[in-house]
């Protein structure tokens, strides 16, 4: 991919521990982590289970202070929980005693903006996924696909400048994650955003990612940064793509 210009987001030398009991030596997540998020990029963090990435997340995302080092968006330091980052989880989160729309609406109404508008906001978000007809809906009468729906109407409804996703699919079936791949990406391509989506998956990276950060076994240090130029949508079976996926596995850590 040929990188926009604009940094949006800017790590440097983030390392971080946390406490064990006081006979034990600290246990190290991160160590010495820095890199560059580009302006409407997509960039996938690659890596096995348990190496770190969620905590690296939420330091992005002002949820976590790190021990060293520092984050910044659009230069300015994130020191705390940010209005203008979203959040799409495995769990999605969804208050349940609120509807669709409510769940949706729900950011631009805590920014203070009135019904009328971020209703429009929201419908607009839940129409791009697929929801409309469904506003009245509950949590609890939705599938995992469609709450995950939800979730992701949810955060770009708070028109957020990054947008950070961590193992959303990762919950779903085999034939749902595939389908919500695809709808992310269609989604990504008519709504421009820096999206930072954490996966497990090599196969998922390869589809969705411009690049691919690849992290090692905790505590995670970065192993190597692939740029991936194939067009959208890809074809897991191209020779290219099988290329590349062989190359990442064989790099991959085993995770501990």
């Amino acid at each position: 991919m040929e990188q926009p210009h604009k940094v949006r987001v800017k790590l440097e030398h983030i390392s971080k521990s946390f406490k064990n009991n006081s006979k034990s030596p600290n246990h190290e997540v991160i160590r010495d982590v820095s890199f560059k998020v580009y302006d409407n990029e997509f960039l996938v963090l690659l890596g096995p289970g348990r190496c770190g990435k969620s905590v690296l997340l939420n330091i992005m995302a002002g949820l976590l202070t790190a021990d060293w080092g520092s984050v910044s968006l659009d230069g300015e330091q994130i020191k705390g929980p940010n209005p203008q980052i979203g959040m799409v989880f495995q769990k999605t989160g969804l208050l349940p005693w609120l509807t669709v729309m409510e769940n949706t609406e729900f950011g631009p109404k805590m920014r203070g903006i009135g019904k009328t508008e971020r209703q429009k906001l929201a419908q607009h978000f839940l129409n791009l996924v697929g929801l409309d007809g469904y506003e009245k809906n509950y949590p609890y009468q939705l599938s995992g696909g469609m709450k995950q729906r939800v979730g992701i109407a949810r955060a770009y409804s708070n028109e957020p400048k990054l947008l950070i996703m961590d193992e959303p699919f990762g919950a779903l079936d085999a034939q749902t994650r595939y389908n919500m791949q695809n709808e992310i990406l269609d989604i990504a391509k008519k709504e421009k955003r820096t999206i930072i989506f954490v996966t497990n998956n090599i196969e998922e990276a390869l589809l969705l990612g411009d690049r691919i950060i690849l992290f090692t076994s905790c505590p995670a240090q970065i192993k190597n940064i692939y740029e991936i130029n194939l067009p959208k949508p890809r074809d897991s079976m191209q020779k290219e793509f099988l290329r590349l996926r062989r190359e990442i596995s064989d790099n991959t850590d085993l995770a501990l």
